[in-house]
Protein backbone atom coordinates (compact mmCIF):
# COMPACT_ATOMS: atom_id res chain seq x y z
CA UNK A 1 0.00 0.00 0.00
CA UNK A 2 1.83 3.08 -1.19
CA UNK A 3 1.28 6.54 0.21
CA UNK A 4 0.78 7.74 -3.36
CA UNK A 5 -2.20 5.42 -3.90
CA UNK A 6 -5.35 7.53 -4.40
CA UNK A 7 -7.45 6.19 -1.53
CA UNK A 8 -10.81 7.77 -0.95
CA UNK A 9 -12.40 7.60 2.49
CA UNK A 10 -14.35 4.43 1.90
CA UNK A 11 -11.40 2.77 0.21
CA UNK A 12 -9.00 3.47 3.05
CA UNK A 13 -11.43 2.28 5.72
CA UNK A 14 -12.13 -0.92 3.82
CA UNK A 15 -8.44 -1.58 3.23
CA UNK A 16 -7.69 -1.24 6.95
CA UNK A 17 -10.68 -3.32 8.03
CA UNK A 18 -9.78 -6.07 5.57
CA UNK A 19 -6.36 -6.43 7.19
CA UNK A 20 -7.50 -6.41 10.83
CA UNK A 21 -8.07 -10.18 11.27
CA UNK A 22 -4.53 -10.95 10.11
CA UNK A 23 -2.79 -8.55 12.51
CA UNK A 24 -1.28 -9.19 15.91
CA UNK A 25 -3.69 -8.08 18.65
CA UNK A 26 -1.42 -5.18 19.60
CA UNK A 27 -1.09 -4.02 15.99
CA UNK A 28 -4.86 -4.36 15.54
CA UNK A 29 -5.38 -2.06 18.54
CA UNK A 30 -3.51 0.71 16.70
CA UNK A 31 -5.47 0.22 13.49
CA UNK A 32 -8.77 0.21 15.39
CA UNK A 33 -7.70 3.49 16.94
CA UNK A 34 -7.22 4.87 13.42
CA UNK A 35 -10.73 3.71 12.50
CA UNK A 36 -12.41 4.87 15.72
CA UNK A 37 -10.48 8.06 16.48
CA UNK A 38 -8.85 9.23 13.24
CA UNK A 39 -8.90 12.90 14.21
CA UNK A 40 -6.87 12.14 17.33
CA UNK A 41 -4.44 9.86 15.52
CA UNK A 42 -3.61 12.33 12.74
CA UNK A 43 -2.40 14.90 15.26
CA UNK A 44 -0.90 12.45 17.77
CA UNK A 45 2.76 11.72 18.35
CA UNK A 46 3.91 8.12 18.34
CA UNK A 47 3.99 8.15 22.14
CA UNK A 48 0.48 9.61 22.40
CA UNK A 49 -0.91 7.05 19.96
CA UNK A 50 0.81 4.25 21.89
CA UNK A 51 -0.68 5.41 25.19
CA UNK A 52 -4.19 5.71 23.75
CA UNK A 53 -3.99 2.27 22.11
CA UNK A 54 -2.39 0.65 25.17
CA UNK A 55 0.70 -0.49 23.30
CA UNK A 56 4.36 0.47 23.01
CA UNK A 57 5.63 3.20 20.65
CA UNK A 58 7.46 0.52 18.65
CA UNK A 59 4.15 -1.27 18.13
CA UNK A 60 2.59 1.88 16.65
CA UNK A 61 5.31 1.97 14.01
CA UNK A 62 5.07 -1.77 13.43
CA UNK A 63 1.29 -1.56 13.01
CA UNK A 64 1.64 1.12 10.34
CA UNK A 65 4.10 -1.10 8.49
CA UNK A 66 1.84 -4.11 8.90
CA UNK A 67 -0.86 -2.39 6.83
CA UNK A 68 1.58 -1.37 4.11
CA UNK A 69 3.11 1.98 5.08
CA UNK A 70 6.77 2.82 5.65
CA UNK A 71 6.06 4.16 9.11
CA UNK A 72 3.68 6.02 11.41
CA UNK A 73 4.21 9.39 9.73
CA UNK A 74 3.26 8.02 6.32
CA UNK A 75 0.24 6.30 7.85
CA UNK A 76 -0.97 9.58 9.40
CA UNK A 77 -0.44 11.33 6.07
CA UNK A 78 -2.64 8.74 4.36
CA UNK A 79 -5.39 9.32 6.92
CA UNK A 80 -5.25 13.06 6.34
CA UNK A 81 -5.06 12.73 2.56
CA UNK A 82 -8.05 10.38 2.50
CA UNK A 83 -10.14 13.16 3.99
CA UNK A 84 -9.08 15.57 1.24
CA UNK A 85 -7.15 17.57 3.81
CA UNK A 86 -10.39 19.10 5.06
CA UNK A 87 -11.97 16.74 7.53
CA UNK A 88 -11.19 13.29 8.80
CA UNK A 89 -13.62 10.46 8.22
CA UNK A 90 -15.83 9.60 11.14
CA UNK A 91 -16.77 6.09 12.24
CA UNK A 92 -20.15 5.04 10.80
CA UNK A 93 -23.29 5.10 12.93
CA UNK A 94 -23.98 1.70 14.48
CA UNK A 95 -27.39 0.16 13.89
CA UNK A 96 -27.94 -0.05 17.62
CA UNK A 97 -27.69 3.75 17.73
CA UNK A 98 -30.49 4.24 15.20
CA UNK A 99 -33.50 5.55 17.10
CA UNK A 100 -35.84 6.07 14.15
CA UNK A 101 -36.67 4.43 10.84
CA UNK A 102 -35.09 7.39 9.06
CA UNK A 103 -31.83 6.86 10.96
CA UNK A 104 -31.96 3.15 10.23
CA UNK A 105 -32.47 3.91 6.55
CA UNK A 106 -29.52 6.29 6.52
CA UNK A 107 -27.25 3.79 8.29
CA UNK A 108 -28.08 0.92 5.94
CA UNK A 109 -27.99 2.91 2.69
CA UNK A 110 -24.75 4.63 3.70
CA UNK A 111 -23.21 1.26 4.53
CA UNK A 112 -24.23 -0.23 1.20
CA UNK A 113 -22.98 2.78 -0.75
CA UNK A 114 -19.67 2.76 1.14
CA UNK A 115 -19.12 -0.94 0.47
CA UNK A 116 -19.30 -0.36 -3.28
CA UNK A 117 -17.08 2.72 -3.16
CA UNK A 118 -14.55 0.90 -1.00
CA UNK A 119 -13.78 -1.68 -3.68
CA UNK A 120 -11.25 0.74 -5.19
CA UNK A 121 -9.27 0.53 -1.97
CA UNK A 122 -9.24 -3.25 -1.58
CA UNK A 123 -9.40 -4.90 -5.00
CA UNK A 124 -6.03 -5.52 -6.60
CA UNK A 125 -6.21 -5.11 -10.39
CA UNK A 126 -3.43 -7.66 -10.94
CA UNK A 127 -5.39 -10.24 -8.93
CA UNK A 128 -8.51 -9.40 -10.94
CA UNK A 129 -6.56 -10.02 -14.16
CA UNK A 130 -5.33 -13.38 -12.83
CA UNK A 131 -8.85 -14.42 -11.93
CA UNK A 132 -10.11 -13.42 -15.37
CA UNK A 133 -7.39 -15.53 -17.02
CA UNK A 134 -8.32 -18.57 -14.93
CA UNK A 135 -12.02 -18.22 -15.70
CA UNK A 136 -11.43 -17.55 -19.39
CA UNK A 137 -9.45 -20.78 -19.73
CA UNK A 138 -11.55 -22.93 -17.40
CA UNK A 139 -13.11 -26.12 -18.68
CA UNK A 140 -15.74 -25.97 -15.97
CA UNK A 141 -16.54 -23.51 -13.18
CA UNK A 142 -18.17 -24.29 -9.84
CA UNK A 143 -19.34 -21.32 -7.73
CA UNK A 144 -19.91 -21.91 -4.01
CA UNK A 145 -21.29 -19.76 -1.21
CA UNK A 146 -23.35 -20.21 1.95
CA UNK A 147 -25.78 -17.95 3.78
CA UNK A 148 -25.89 -14.45 2.28
CA UNK A 149 -23.14 -15.51 -0.14
CA UNK A 150 -25.35 -18.19 -1.70
CA UNK A 151 -27.23 -15.58 -3.73
CA UNK A 152 -23.93 -14.18 -5.00
CA UNK A 153 -22.85 -17.68 -6.07
CA UNK A 154 -26.10 -18.24 -7.97
CA UNK A 155 -25.82 -14.87 -9.69
CA UNK A 156 -22.18 -15.53 -10.65
CA UNK A 157 -23.00 -18.92 -12.15
CA UNK A 158 -25.81 -17.41 -14.21
CA UNK A 159 -23.68 -14.48 -15.38
CA UNK A 160 -20.78 -16.73 -16.39
CA UNK A 161 -23.13 -19.11 -18.22
CA UNK A 162 -24.65 -16.17 -20.11
CA UNK A 163 -21.29 -15.46 -21.77
CA UNK A 164 -20.60 -19.05 -22.78
CA UNK A 165 -18.76 -20.48 -19.78
CA UNK A 166 -19.71 -23.87 -18.37
CA UNK A 167 -20.61 -22.76 -14.84
CA UNK A 168 -22.86 -23.97 -12.06
CA UNK A 169 -23.75 -23.28 -8.43
CA UNK A 170 -25.14 -26.32 -6.65
CA UNK A 171 -28.23 -25.77 -4.54
CA UNK A 172 -27.07 -27.88 -1.60
CA UNK A 173 -23.81 -28.67 0.17
CA UNK A 174 -23.74 -32.36 -0.72
CA UNK A 175 -24.19 -31.71 -4.44
CA UNK A 176 -21.49 -29.04 -4.35
CA UNK A 177 -19.09 -31.45 -2.62
CA UNK A 178 -19.68 -34.09 -5.30
CA UNK A 179 -19.08 -31.59 -8.10
CA UNK A 180 -15.99 -30.21 -6.34
CA UNK A 181 -14.46 -33.68 -6.13
CA UNK A 182 -15.10 -34.19 -9.86
CA UNK A 183 -13.21 -31.04 -10.86
CA UNK A 184 -9.86 -31.31 -12.60
CA UNK A 185 -6.76 -29.16 -13.05
CA UNK A 186 -8.52 -27.48 -15.99
CA UNK A 187 -11.39 -26.29 -13.79
CA UNK A 188 -11.98 -23.41 -11.38
CA UNK A 189 -13.84 -23.06 -8.11
CA UNK A 190 -15.08 -19.56 -7.28
CA UNK A 191 -15.69 -19.46 -3.52
CA UNK A 192 -17.66 -16.54 -2.06
CA UNK A 193 -17.56 -15.85 1.68
CA UNK A 194 -17.76 -12.67 3.74
CA UNK A 195 -15.71 -14.05 6.63
CA UNK A 196 -13.57 -16.56 4.78
CA UNK A 197 -14.13 -19.14 7.51
CA UNK A 198 -17.57 -20.62 6.66
CA UNK A 199 -17.18 -24.40 7.26
CA UNK A 200 -19.42 -25.49 4.37
CA UNK A 201 -17.57 -23.29 1.89
CA UNK A 202 -14.17 -24.34 3.21
CA UNK A 203 -15.13 -28.02 2.79
CA UNK A 204 -15.85 -27.36 -0.87
CA UNK A 205 -12.60 -25.40 -1.27
CA UNK A 206 -10.60 -28.28 0.22
CA UNK A 207 -12.33 -30.81 -2.05
CA UNK A 208 -11.76 -28.72 -5.17
CA UNK A 209 -8.11 -28.02 -4.33
CA UNK A 210 -7.51 -31.72 -3.64
CA UNK A 211 -8.94 -32.48 -7.08
CA UNK A 212 -6.40 -30.08 -8.62
CA UNK A 213 -8.75 -27.22 -9.49
CA UNK A 214 -7.75 -23.58 -9.14
CA UNK A 215 -9.55 -21.58 -6.45
CA UNK A 216 -10.65 -17.96 -6.82
CA UNK A 217 -11.88 -16.39 -3.58
CA UNK A 218 -14.24 -13.43 -3.28
CA UNK A 219 -14.12 -12.38 0.37
CA UNK A 220 -13.81 -9.41 2.72
CA UNK A 221 -10.60 -10.10 4.65
CA UNK A 222 -7.02 -10.56 3.55
CA UNK A 223 -6.16 -13.08 6.25
CA UNK A 224 -8.53 -16.05 6.55
CA UNK A 225 -8.53 -19.77 5.76
CA UNK A 226 -10.20 -19.02 2.42
CA UNK A 227 -7.72 -16.29 1.47
CA UNK A 228 -4.81 -18.59 2.34
CA UNK A 229 -6.25 -21.53 0.39
CA UNK A 230 -7.11 -19.58 -2.78
CA UNK A 231 -4.84 -19.21 -5.78
CA UNK A 232 -6.34 -15.74 -6.33
CA UNK A 233 -8.10 -13.65 -3.68
CA UNK A 234 -10.38 -10.73 -4.54
CA UNK A 235 -11.09 -8.50 -1.52
CA UNK A 236 -14.27 -6.43 -1.19
CA UNK A 237 -16.09 -5.63 2.03
CA UNK A 238 -18.59 -3.46 3.85
CA UNK A 239 -18.61 -1.13 6.83
CA UNK A 240 -18.48 -2.73 10.26
CA UNK A 241 -21.97 -1.90 11.52
CA UNK A 242 -22.34 -5.23 13.25
CA UNK A 243 -21.73 -8.61 11.68
CA UNK A 244 -25.18 -8.98 10.09
CA UNK A 245 -25.12 -5.68 8.23
CA UNK A 246 -21.43 -5.96 7.38
CA UNK A 247 -22.17 -9.27 5.69
CA UNK A 248 -25.14 -7.72 3.89
CA UNK A 249 -23.14 -4.75 2.60
CA UNK A 250 -20.31 -7.06 1.61
CA UNK A 251 -22.76 -9.14 -0.41
CA UNK A 252 -23.39 -6.09 -2.60
CA UNK A 253 -19.64 -5.52 -2.94
CA UNK A 254 -19.15 -9.16 -3.90
CA UNK A 255 -21.88 -8.85 -6.54
CA UNK A 256 -19.98 -5.88 -7.95
CA UNK A 257 -16.84 -8.04 -8.16
CA UNK A 258 -18.88 -10.66 -10.03
CA UNK A 259 -19.96 -7.92 -12.45
CA UNK A 260 -16.31 -7.00 -13.00
CA UNK A 261 -15.35 -10.62 -13.65
CA UNK A 262 -18.32 -11.11 -15.96
CA UNK A 263 -17.48 -8.05 -18.06
CA UNK A 264 -13.76 -8.79 -18.24
CA UNK A 265 -14.20 -12.46 -19.16
CA UNK A 266 -16.81 -11.53 -21.76
CA UNK A 267 -14.34 -9.11 -23.33
CA UNK A 268 -11.55 -11.72 -23.26
CA UNK A 269 -13.34 -13.85 -25.85
CA UNK A 270 -15.92 -11.84 -27.78
CA UNK A 271 -16.59 -14.66 -30.25
CA UNK A 272 -17.64 -16.92 -27.37
CA UNK A 273 -19.68 -14.12 -25.81
CA UNK A 274 -21.53 -13.29 -29.05
CA UNK A 275 -22.22 -16.98 -29.67
CA UNK A 276 -23.71 -17.35 -26.19
CA UNK A 277 -25.77 -14.20 -26.66
CA UNK A 278 -27.18 -15.53 -29.94
CA UNK A 279 -28.09 -18.81 -28.28
CA UNK A 280 -29.76 -16.90 -25.45
CA UNK A 281 -31.86 -14.86 -27.88
CA UNK A 282 -33.12 -18.08 -29.42
CA UNK A 283 -34.45 -19.31 -26.07
CA UNK A 284 -37.91 -18.45 -24.71
CA UNK A 285 -37.76 -15.15 -22.86
CA UNK A 286 -37.78 -16.03 -19.17
CA UNK A 287 -35.63 -13.14 -18.00
CA UNK A 288 -38.08 -10.83 -16.25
Amino acid sequence: MSSSFPFDLAGLRAALQARLPGLRPSDAAVIRLALDEPTFLVSATTAEAAERAGVSPATVVRAARAVGYDGFSEFKLALARASGGVSIFMPPRQLSDAATTAELQEAILSSHAASIAAIRGTLDTADLDRAVTLLDRAGRILVAGSGTSASVALDAAFRFTSIGLLAQASADHLSAMVVARLLTADDVLVAVSYSGVTPQTMDIVEAAASAGASVVAITSFTSSPLARAAHVTLIAGGENLGRQLAASSSRLAHLAVVDLLHAAVARADMDRTRRAERLGIELPDGTA
